[in-house]
């Protein structure tokens, strides 16, 4: 995957739109990170992944997933880009958005998405 693929799936979900975020591209549901674009150009910073859940992806597919000291206190992951299979990232993703978007959009969504 490439950010350029993250950016394809999420742009086409309600609310989302690019942005930045500490000088990389972002990905924004109302004003608040979806996920970024780390420095390295490779690996996505990605919010709401509480750190029990991070230590099992990271121990279960270490290529995959990380995390640095720096976000060792929050529950954020990063992932490599170049490493990940959309079927791994898209339902990590997609939980994120649920909480940022309003509950109108994903009631919508999800109504279209069903039939």
């Amino acid at each position: 995957m490439t950010f350029d693929d993250v950016r394809t799936l999420v742009l086409a979900w309600p609310e989302v739109e690019d942005g930045s975020s500490y000088g990389t591209s972002a990905l924004k549901v109302r004003k608040k990170m979806l996920a970024r674009l780390k420095e390295d150009g490779d690996s996505l910073v990605m919010p709401g992944v509480p750190p029990d859940e991070r230590d099992i992806l990271v121990e279960s597919q270490p290529k995959v997933f990380y995390f640095t000291d720096h976000y060792r206190d929050y529950p954020m992951m990063l992932i490599r880009l170049s490493k990940a299979r959309r079927q791994t990232v898209e339902p990590l993703l997609r939980r994120h958005w649920r909480t940022l978007a309003s509950k109108k959009a994903v009631r919508d969504y999800d109504a279209t998405a069903s039939s």
